[in-house]
């Protein structure tokens, strides 16, 4: 796939970071990873901390829910509610299974929620398709 679009990872669990590593691996999708490790971070790559824009643009976020400092949906609310950022394209990717998260996320403006699945294999073949569509068929708005 296209090394020269970036990919923000929002992901708190170290474990999960590697399984989206290995599996980003394993379908070749040669990207530029950047991971956040919670929401507060995750902002201040998209905006910087003196309020300036930061120097993350990303051709997608995979924004998990639950993370520590700043939630996943209070993130996507920044997102969505900033001129620089609102029209990134966002994926939930999360374990949630919690239908107010789905329907939060949605009326936040997300652009697709995946549930993680709990086997390795359906991760990989997950992410190939996440990767697929949104790295190379998806089209965006030159910003």
């Amino acid at each position: 796939m296209n090394s020269k679009t970036t990919i923000l990872l929002v992901e708190d669990n170290p474990d999960d970071e590697e399984l989206t590593r290995l599996a980003f691996e394993q379908n070749h999708i040669s990207n530029t990873l950047t991971v956040a490790r919670d929401g507060a971070e995750a902002l201040d790559l998209l905006f910087g901390t003196d309020g300036g824009c930061g120097g993350c643009r990303p051709n997608v976020i995979l924004l998990d829910l639950k993370l520590p400092k700043v939630d996943g949906l209070e993130v996507l609310r920044r997102i969505r509610g900033d001129e620089r950022t609102r029209l990134l394209p966002v994926v939930i990717l999360t374990s949630s299974r919690e239908e107010q998260d789905l329907i939060a996320s949605y009326s936040l403006g997300c652009n697709s929620y995946v549930r993680k699945p709990v086997n390795f294999p359906e991760f990989v073949e997950a992410v190939r398709q996440l990767g697929l569509y949104w790295l190379l068929l998806n089209e965006q708005p030159k910003s």
